[in-house]
Formats: C-alpha cells, structure tokens, sequence
C-alpha cells in the first residue's frame, strides 16, 4: 500500500537452541510488540538446521494477561504463500502472508506453532535460548487455535521465530540494536522486559510522535572479531542487521567477549586496535546499507565472577583505549556516541559499576542497571 512499509516491531538474534527436541506438539512463543499496528506478518527461520522443517499450522493472537493464554477474538491463523502448512529448507527462512489485527504498541503477542514431525534433539534447532521470557510447550497435538493451551512444560527458549514485521508509515524508523548479552539481557529478571533495548522503546513510545520499531540483536557470548555464540559480529552483521526489515539506525555496542576471551585461545587473543578496526568496519557497512549507525562505549567488568579470571588488567587498558578512541575519534565513522561506560561506572572507582546497577557478578547489569542504560540514550537521536 502506498505510504506504508513493513518495519520489525520485534525480532532476536538467532542462534542454536541445545537440548530441545519436539514431536507432534505445539510452541507458544511469546514477544513484545514495540510498535502499534492493524497488520503484520511473522518470520520463521531454520538458519542452522541440517534438515527440512515442517511448520504444520500457525497462529498469531493477543496474549491475554501474564498467561499462556489468548485474548478471546484476537486468534488469528497464518498462511505461507496462501497454505496453512510450511516446509523450510535448510539454512533458510520463511514470510508468512500478512493478517489484520489490532496491536498496541508494548502489547505481548502470542505465537503458536504445530511441529507435526519429530524434530530431535541432533537437528540444530534455530532460536535464542536463554531468553529471560516464560514460553510454553503443549501436550501431544495441534492447539495452534486453542485461547488455553495444554502446557506440558515451559522453557525460556525461543524457537525458529525470527521477527514480527508491522505495516506502518513510511516515515516510521527501525532501530538495530546489535551486541553481545548486554545488549541480549542475560541474567535480567524473567518476564520483566528490563533489558536496555526495552526500555528504549517503552520511551520511544511515551514520547510519542514519529514511531520505532526496536529489533534486540543481542546474543550471548557474541564477539566482534571471532566466532563463540553465533558467528562473529562481522560476520552476521549484514544478515542481523542491514537485512531487518525497516531498519533506519543501529546501535553497535559489542566488544566485552573479545576482551574477555573465556575460552583461552592465544589464537583469539586481540588488540585493541584490532578491535577498533572491527568496529569501523560495522560502522562502515551501516552507513553504506544507508542507515544511521550509533556507536557505544563498553561498561566496566572488574572481577567479574561469570566467568572467574577472564577479567584482566590487560584486557581493562585495551577497554580504556577502545572507549577513548570511541569519544575522541568515534565521530569520524559513528553518527554519534552512547556513552553507557559513562553511565553505569561507579564515579569513585571507573573500573566497575556502581553497585546499584550491578546484577552482582560485576559483568552484567542488574534491571536497575539495563533500564539506566536505556535511560542514557538521548531520543533526540531518532527523530
């Protein structure tokens, strides 16, 4: 329709989901909704899976309450090219035809797939685990359309759903935000949507005016120049990233795992002017996919205890010279800084965070901590 483009209202990073397998049963998946709409459409991948997938019905509906259930007349049921059932290839995804239906943006959607085959515990199964939202898994059977579902048991797993995609104004934008599990939310309470990205929407939303879609392309583990969880970011970025629909503005804020190097390797041991390197060239790639790219600051992980001793005095210099490139020359290649090191540092030690904004393992950020970090982006930024 002229005047209206398709735009993520929700999406994750995908990576393989261990130790999951499903047999004649249906997957209730929830999301958040970052945009207002009449019309969506949803995307499932099998990105890593060395088989074909069947999808054998799938429905979309409002979720009712904090429950696995359906708002009475919300269900809706998907097609895939006017067919109820779907079979995706491997390393491939999937559009669903689009369907009318009332959402208000900050509202949980409910997804419900019917994986009618066996899908084994050795198929790589394509998702986001660790996720920090209760999804549910049925019982035996297709209850796609059922408002309560049969709830054999409930997981903190995405799986095979990619992104919800919203028809909306032209002029409506889509931030990117790409990194590791800062930017994920690891060990943020379940349920709580406290991650920064979250917050950035719920005051995108309050302000109002020209509206944003927030896609978290966080992963875990995730590392600017080396494979661990999911592949480098150099290497995803064009498919996380410049491949989001409605995407306009990214966010870049990765580079703690590469410090880190929890595994060891002296192979994976980097400078930080490689790492600098790396980031010119994600920011590089942004603008030349013709969106708005803002770079961040990396937050201080003194003693972390997630991982005892990958916190080193070396990998603190090379953080101080990643983040003073980024505020002294950063503007050379980023639009403009977030400065969430700035943010969340203690003011009288500025090698850790304050302790309010500490989860506790003085790597991650506690709910205090993600929201202020999302607090710390200034909205004149999009607009």
């Amino acid at each position: 329709m002229t005047g209206e483009k398709w735009v993520g209202a929700w999406a994750t990073g995908l990576v393989t989901v261990d130790k999951s397998a499903f047999k004649n049963q249906t997957l209730r998946l929830i999301v958040r909704s970052t945009l207002a709409g009449r019309r969506l459409r949803i995307r499932l991948s099998n990105l890593y899976g060395n088989q074909k997938l069947t999808i054998g019905t799938a429905h979309i509906g409002l979720r009712e309450g904090a429950s696995e259930r359906i708002v009475p007349g919300s269900d809706r049921r998907l097609s895939f090219g006017g067919e109820a059932a779907a079979v995706i290839g491997p390393g491939a995804l999937i559009v669903s035809d689009a369907v009318d239906l009332e959402v208000k943006a900050l509202s949980d959607l409910a997804v419900s797939l019917y994986i009618p085959d066996e899908v084994p515990e050795a198929f790589p199964i394509t998702g986001h685990g660790n996720c920090h939202q209760t999804n549910y898994l049925s019982a035996e059977g297709d209850h796609t359309a059922a408002a309560s579902l049969p709830v054999k048991e409930k997981t903190e797993n995405w799986y095979f759903l990619g992104a919800i995609e919203m028809l909306a104004s032209a002029n409506t934008g889509g931030i990117v935000c790409f990194g590791d599990s800062l930017t994920e939310g690891n060990l943020s309470s379940l349920d709580s949507n406290s991650r920064w990205p979250d917050q950035l929407a719920r005051r995108l939303v309050a302000r109002g005016g020209r509206g944003f879609g927030v896609m978290n392309q966080g992963i875990g583990g995730n590392r600017i120049l080396h494979d661990l969880r999911g592949e480098s970011g150099l290497r995803r970025f064009d498919r996380d990233v410049l491949a989001q629909p409605g995407a306009t503005h990214a966010i870049v804020y990765i580079g703690t795992n590469d410090l880190r190097n929890q595994r060891g390797n002296p192979a994976e041991v980097v400078t930080a002017e490689e790492m600098i390197a790396g980031l010119k060239q994600l920011a590089l790639r942004a603008k030349a996919g013709g969106l708005i790219v803002y770079g961040a600051t990396i937050i201080p992980y003194e003693n972390e205890t997630y991982h005892p001793g990958a916190w080193t005095p070396e990998g603190e210099a090379k953080r101080q010279a990643i983040n003073e490139w980024m505020r002294a020359q950063g503007a050379a290649y980023f639009d403009a800084l977030i400065d969430f090191d700035k943010a969340v540092r203690h003011p009288a030690h500025p090698t850790s965070m304050r302790t309010e904004y500490d989860c506790g393992d003085h790597l991650h950020p506690s709910d205090k901590g993600y929201c202020h970090m999302g607090d710390a982006i200034d909205l004149k930024l999009f607009e």
